[in-house]
């Protein structure tokens, strides 16, 4: 299934609202595959060579994928030592971190094949854990927590200055 969210600038008990848009079918290249339960996936011996013990740690990244002054991110599974915009084995969702007209940043994510890869031992980074807690997937970062705690402070007393030189 995969889920398209919308996160508004708007503060609100969290300093995001976050509201899933449109769900999706599976695409038929997402195919099933059997995933044995350990913290690290092991590849095809063609894969492997290049790595000790024939491991291979993956990892759910942000990968950029910027144009002059917009960023824009693709939530990809890579192999945990690929350079930031590297090769990666699968895309599983987008981040654009700039607002739209709407004021709303827009994240897809693919929550399936998320499922799979984190099944399958894959580590998740900061920014990726952060944008899955709020589309409720994973607890919420306690970072997150803290800066919205801080940005709703920062607007009281705001708003208290300024109704103090109003009077």
């Amino acid at each position: 299934m995969k889920a398209v969210f919308l996160m508004k600038n708007t503060s609100s008990m969290f300093g995001l609202n976050v509201g899933v848009l449109k769900e999706f079918t599976p695409s038929l290249s997402q195919r099933n595959v059997t995933c044995y339960p350990s913290s690290m996936v092991h590849l095809s011996s063609l894969l492997s060579k290049q790595y000790h013990g024939g491991h291979v740690v993956i990892r759910l990244a942000l990968a950029g994928h910027n144009q002059a002054n917009r960023p824009f991110y693709r939530i990809v599974a890579a192999f945990n030592k690929r350079a930031r915009d590297g090769k990666y084995m699968e895309q599983l969702g987008t981040y654009d971190p700039l607002p739209n007209i709407y004021n709303e940043k827009l994240v897809s994510l693919n929550f399936d094949r998320i499922k799979y890869w984190i099944g399958c031992g894959a580590h998740t980074s900061k920014p990726v854990s952060k944008l899955l807690g709020l589309a409720g997937f994973f607890p919420l970062h306690p970072m997150t927590v803290t800066e919205a705690e801080r940005r709703r402070a920062a607007a009281l007393t705001e708003s208290s200055r300024e109704r103090e030189e109003e009077l």
